[in-house]
C-alpha cells in the first residue's frame, strides 16, 4: 500500500477543524513526554523507534483502523521506514514531512481582524512552540511585532500582500526562541526597535522603545503606542493598537501570566509584575483584545485559529488576575515556576548578538515547548 505524507501545515488545518488524529510518535519516550504535537481530538501511542527494527507485529493491534493515522519521529527519516512497515502490514498511514524538526518551525498566518483606513491585523501562530507573533499593515506599509527567525515566512506574507515592513520589533529580549526581528530588519532596512532596558548588553544598533514613541502605519491613523509592562523582563513592552489591540507580549497570557525568572531576577520582578497587571493593565478598556506573544495549551486557540481574548474576560476568568492576596501572589510567581526553557541563556546571547550559531544549532536552542508561563 502507499505511504501517505502529512505536511505541517495540513495537522495544523486538524488541529483548528478539531479533526481526530492517530499519532504513533517513534521518538525516545523522555522526546514524548516533553513535547508532542497536541490536538482536541488527538491520540497517541509512543513506541521508540529501535523497539521497531525488528517489526510492527506487536504494535498492529493498538493502531485504530478508524482514524487517520501519522507516523512521526525528530526529523522524519525513522517515521518513513515505520510508516513502509505499517504499510506492508496491510495498514493506511501517513508520516509527517520534517518530522518534529518542521513542527517546530511552522508559522500558520491568521488575520486577527481590520483596523482604521483598510489596515489589518495578521497573527503567526507557531503552532508546535506556542509562539505568536504580529504583522500590522495599513497602506502599503507593515509593522511586525516578536518574529520567530523563520525571517523568510514574514518577508514572504509582506511580498504577498505588496507591503513594505517599515518598523520590527521584539517585546522583550526573548529567551525561549531566537528572534528574526534584526535579520528582518536588515533585510528590508526597517527600524528595529528593543526596549533599552533589556538591550544593555546588546552588540548592535537599535532604536530605543519607550513609552511616548509612538510608531504610525502607512501614514494613516493607525498607531502602535508602546506601554512599559516590565515583569516577564525589566524592559517588556506591551503595545496598543489602533485603540483595538493590546500587544501583550510574555507579560499577560490567555490562562496564565509571565514568568519573571529567565534572567534569573523573579525575587526582584515579581513586584514589577504585579504593578503591571494588576495597576496598569486594570487600567485600561477591558474591550482590549489581548494578543500575547505565546500561548500555553491547545485549548487556547479560537475557532478560526488565532489566540485573543478581551482583557474584561481575561481579568474575570484569568486566576493569574485575580489574586487579591499580594504576599500569595509572590508565592504563585516565585515558588511554581517551571523548568527553564531549552538553552535558554545561549538563545539570549544570540538575541544579543553575542554569539551566532548556525541554523542546525539554532534549531537544536529551540526543540521543545516554549515555558514564558507560570504553571
Amino acid at each position: 500500500m502507499t505511504v501517505h505524507v502529512l505536511t505541517a501545515k495540513e495537522v495544523t488545518s486538524k488541529i483548528i477543524n478539531k479533526e481526530a488524529l492517530f499519532i504513533l510518535d517513534v521518538r525516545n519516550e523522555s522526546d514524548f513526554s516533553d513535547w508532542k504535537i497536541e490536538g482536541h481530538y488527538f491520540d497517541h501511542l509512543n513506541v521508540p523507534y529501535f523497539d521497531l527494527l525488528d517489526g510492527v507485529e506487536e504494535i498492529l493491534e493498538k493502531i485504530p483502523s478508524d482514524k487517520e493515522v501519522v507516523v512521526v519521529c525528530a526529523k522524519e527519516g525513522s517515521s518513513v521506514m515505520v510508516a513502509e512497515m505499517l504499510s506492508e502490514a496491510g495498514l493506511t498511514v501517513s508520516y509527517l514531512k520534517g518530522g518534529m524538526k518542521a513542527w517546530s518551525e511552522y508559522l500558520e498566518p491568521v488575520k486577527v481582524g481590520n483596523l482604521k483606513d483598510g489596515g489589518e491585523i495578521y497573527q503567526f501562530v507557531r503552532i508546535g512552540k506556542g509562539c505568536l507573533s504580529y504583522m500590522i499593515v495599513s497602506n502599503g506599509e507593515a509593522a511586525i511585532i516578536d518574529a520567530t527567525r523563520m525571517a523568510d515566512v514574514y518577508l514572504n506574507f509582506a511580498k504577498e500582500l505588496g507591503v513594505t515592513v517599515k518598523h520590527v520589533f521584539d517585546t522583550h529580549l526573548h529567551a525561549d526562541h531566537i528572534s528574526g526581528g534584526r535579520v528582518i530588519a536588515e533585510a528590508t532596512n526597517a527600524a528595529y526597535w528593543l526596549p533599552p532596558k533589556d538591550a544593555e548588553e546588546v552588540i548592535f544598533d537599535y532604536k530605543a522603545l519607550e513609552e511616548g514613541s509612538d510608531v504610525v502605519i502607512g501614514n494613516t491613523t493607525i498607531t502602535i503606542q508602546p506601554l512599559y509592562s516590565p515583569g516577564h523582563t525589566i524592559g517588556s513592552t506591551s503595545f496598543i493598537v489602533d485603540d483595538q489591540y493590546l500587544l501583550s507580549g510574555d507579560i499577560l497570557f490567555i490562562d496564565s501570566i509571565g514568568r519573571p525568572d529567565l534572567a534569573g531576577m523573579a525575587e526582584d520582578w515579581v513586584g514589577d509584575l504585579r504593578e503591571t497587571l494588576y495597576k496598569r493593565y486594570k487600567a485600561l478598556s477591558g474591550e482590549l483584545i489581548v494578543l500575547p506573544a505565546h500561548f500555553m495549551i491547545i485549548d487556547e486557540l479560537n475557532d478560526n485559529g488565532s489566540v485573543a481574548e478581551k482583557l474584561g474576560t481575561l481579568f474575570a476568568k484569568n486566576h493569574g488576575l485575580n489574586i487579591e492576596d499580594e504576599a500569595e501572589f509572590r508565592h504563585l510567581v516565585t515558588d511554581n515556576l517551571p523548568p527553564q526553557p531549552n538553552a535558554y541563556q545561549e538563545i539570549r546571547e544570540t538575541n544579543m548578538g553575542k554569539v551566532s550559531p548556525d541554523e542546525e544549532k539554532q534549531r537544536e536552542m529551540e526543540i521543545g515547548p516554549n515555558r514564558c508561563a507560570i504553571r
